[in-house]
């Protein structure tokens, strides 16, 4: 029985070693019984083989260690951040903080979802998701980098969303300021651009942050 485990369990990871992730459904040709297929992965994820990225959802540490030994993994884990919940773009502090409008180092992966709010934390940390309103949902370009492609919000309106979900909490000039953000790396074109979103929004209060905010 244990051989026959062995065989079943590297005939995945030799498929799925060359994935970026996979589920029960995808090694459905492999193995049907998917309460099997769970102690399979289950066990191979305790011995570091395999990674679990959230319920149902993997990686094998072969991959990963492939995508490190080419200085890839961070292209990887931008489009993670897309894969782990569905529909959502990168924003807030991980894209201000590439742009340098953010003084503190992230600790967190962050994304704007259509949904309700989420984190998932794995081996790579923590992705936390931001609802944010319909018609808001925007402001976002398809990036692609090395073999991968993602959603990611662009400059202006990464700091949208930074702002409006803190909208509530920042009611006057001083708040604002103790946000610490390089608002001088902004281009003429940023500001017109996030002036468009607090627009879209509407409310008095982003109108009065913009206003804080902006020299």
């Amino acid at each position: 029985m244990r051989n026959d485990n062995n065989s079943k369990i590297s005939e995945i990871v030799s498929v799925a070693k060359e994935i970026p992730c996979f589920s029960l459904d995808d090694l459905a040709p492999l193995e049907t019984n998917k309460t099997y297929l769970k102690i399979l992965l289950g066990r191979y994820a305790k011995n570091g083989k395999i990674i679990r990225l959230k319920k149902g959802l993997y990686v094998t540490k072969e991959y990963i260690d492939n995508l490190e030994k080419k200085g890839r993994l961070s292209y990887y884990l931008d489009f993670l951040i897309g894969v782990l919940y569905e529909p959502s773009y990168l924003s807030l502090e991980f894209v201000l903080y590439r742009h340098n409008l953010l003084t503190d180092v992230p600790y967190n992966f962050t994304a704007v979802t259509k949904n309700k709010t989420a984190v998932f934390t794995n081996k790579f940390g923590n992705f936390l998701y931001y609802k944010i309103k319909d018609s808001l949902f925007c402001g976002f370009e398809l990036v692609k980098e090395g073999n991968f492609t993602f959603l990611r919000a662009t400059k202006a309106k990464a700091l949208f969303d930074f702002l409006y979900l803190r909208k509530n909490i920042l009611p006057v000039r001083e708040a604002v300021k103790e946000l610490r953000l390089n608002v001088e790396n902004l281009s003429r074109a940023d500001i017109k651009e996030l002036k468009k979103y607090v627009t879209v929004e509407g409310s008095k209060k982003m109108k009065e942050i913009i206003k804080h905010l902006l020299p």
